[in-house]
């Protein structure tokens, strides 16, 4: 019989609806969680795998996944295309966007306003964004789709002050995973 690692249900709650266990977020009880399943490992994976889910491992976080069907993949694609539009427009925006990184809405707006190529990005970004139409709405879009998805949280409140939380990394480790085969690059569409 397998042991029931303490805090499962804690554990459960987070990362069964698609959030992080991060190392460096700014919430105590999250480092705390992560340092519990650091401690126990092998006994959180045994666990969660009795109920079909996997605990996976990235740098400095933990997540759930699962067997997947060939209809779930179809829908993973099409999030893993908003993933990739919203990384290649923060990733523009500053270089050293990663786990730790801090700004704000207002920084973002600002560098939009005299970086045209960021601009372009931007206005492609509207599709994610409910049909908004004006900057500030769709950078609060999708930086609201980033804290929902424990990719970043706000750390002061008063000046809407951002951090990138250790998960981002899951975003950037899909995108390096992609790999195009030379001999179909020159098909693909730019």
């Amino acid at each position: 019989m397998i042991e029931i690692p303490k805090q499962s249900a804690e554990v459960f709650d987070i990362l069964s609806r698609g959030q992080f266990i991060c190392s460096n977020s700014s919430k105590l009880s999250i480092r705390i969680l992560y340092n519990v399943i650091h401690q126990d490992l092998d006994a959180y994976r045994a666990y969660f795998r009795g109920i079909n889910l996997v605990l996976e491992e990235g740098n400095e976080y933990y997540y759930f996944s699962r067997p997947d069907s060939k209809a779930e993949l179809d829908r993973k694609l099409e999030i893993a295309m908003k993933w990739i539009d919203i990384i290649d427009f923060l990733k523009t925006y500053e270089p050293a966007f990663g786990s730790g990184f801090r700004f704000t809405p207002s920084d973002i707006l600002v560098r939009v306003s005299v970086d045209a190529d960021l601009k372009n990005k931007l206005d492609g970004l509207k599709k994610y964004a409910g049909g908004k139409e004006k900057q500030t709405d769709i950078v609060s879009k999708i930086l609201d789709q980033l804290e929902k998805d424990n990719f970043i949280e706000v750390e002061n409140d008063v000046t809407e002050e951002y951090k990138t939380l250790a998960s981002f990394d899951y975003l950037e480790q899909l995108i390096l995973s992609i790999n195009i085969p030379e001999e179909v690059q020159h098909e693909i569409p730019e």
